[in-house]
Parts: C-alpha cells; structure tokens; sequence
C-alpha cells in the first residue's frame, strides 16, 4: 500500500511538473511576442534566458519518466501517460526554442508595419489561447474541446500564409520584411506543437490516436 502511494504521488509530480513546463511555456511565448513590438530589448533578452529553464525541466521530466518505467513497470494506463509526458514535454520544449527564437529577431531588427504587427500578435494570441483552452480541458477531461483545439491550429496557418504573401513591405525593407516572415514561421510553428500537444493528450484521455478518431 505505501509503495501504491508512493508511486502514485510520482504520477502526481509529474504531471504538475508537465503543467509547471507549459506555464513557462505560455509566459515565454507572451514575453516573445511582446518583445517584437518593445523599443526596450529586455523582453528579448529575458525570453531567451528563461529558455534554459524550459530545457531543464524537459530534461527533469524525461528523467522521471525513464525512472517510472525501469523501477514501477507500469500497467498500460499509466504507461500511455508516460509515453504522453515525453511527447508532450519535447514539443514544449520546442514551443519554448521557437519564443527565443522570435526574441532573437527582436535584437536583430525591429518590426514597426502595423499590418504584419498586427498579424503576428493575433497568431501568438490564437496560440496563447489554444494552450489556456487545452489545460481547462485536460482538468475537465473534456475531449470535444481538445479535438476543437486541435483543428484552431489553421487559423494560425491562414494567418502565416497571409503574412508571407504581404509583398509591400519588402519594397520598404527586405531585410526586416525577411525576419517578419521568419517570425510568422516560428509562430506557425508554435501553433503546431501545441497542436501535437493536444494530439498526445487526446491519446492519454482517450487511449487512440487522434488520426484514427478524425
């Protein structure tokens, strides 16, 4: 009995620190995008610091999993969790290198056409809330809402196609219309890992690939 709850209260921490890592995911991708549009750089500067701390978690949350199934041999419930917390910890881990990267455009140039401004801020919102949505529906179980946040990821698709094919803004500038379109894409990008984030916790919750259900 005390080594059941031992091991349970190890599938408890990891699954706060999964919710831990997707906060400081959330918080890097705000501070990202906020930097693009700051005079000050500090936004910048602080987004790509806190990276190392996402990477370290990721790291943290991979050991566990290792230990959990080389020391418990978990059943197949707590197994696909495991499984789920790998996936779900790298393409966070990918959200949080995406938000540095999108910081790092802000310390080589700054972004000042408020119709790709614009643009931009509503992708890294759409992706805010995707990832808001997903922990109220992991809380509530609620798959109807993860399979719906899901398909929101081509909203941001719509606006990154929308932002490559702006041409104007290349007569103005190349160079900075190049790292709008470079910021679009790591935007893009986020929005498809926290999609695959979904993808991960939909298999948890429902035990079959999201592929098989659509």
């Amino acid at each position: 009995m005390v080594i059941r709850e031992k091991y349970e209260g190890q599938l408890d921490a990891l699954m706060k620190d999964l919710r831990r890592l997707g906060l400081h995911v959330y918080y890097n991708i705000e501070y990202g995008l906020k930097s693009l549009s700051e005079e000050d750089r500090n936004y910048a500067r602080e987004t790509i610091a806190n990276d190392k701390d996402i990477n370290a978690l990721e790291t943290e949350i991979n050991e566990k999993v290792i230990m959990l199934i080389t020391k418990q041999q978990p059943i197949a419930t707590d197994l696909r969790l495991m499984m789920a917390a790998l996936k779900i910890a790298s393409d966070f881990e990918r959200i949080g290198d995406n938000a540095a990267n999108i910081a790092e455009i802000r310390l080589r140039a700054k972004i000042t056409d408020e119709y790709v401004l614009t643009r931009l801020n509503t992708m890294g919102k759409l992706a805010l809330l995707m990832l808001k949505d997903l922990d109220d529906a992991v809380k509530r179980d609620d798959v109807t809402l993860i399979k719906e946040i899901i398909e929101r990821d081509e909203d941001i698709d719509d606006l990154y196609k929308n932002i490559v094919n702006t041409t104007y803004l290349i007569d103005n500038d190349p160079f900075v219309a190049g790292q709008a379109h470079l910021a679009a894409r790591h935007l893009e990008r986020i929005g498809d890992h926290i999609s695959n984030v979904a993808e991960s916790i939909f298999y948890f919750v429902t035990g079959e690939r999201y592929e098989s259900y659509d």
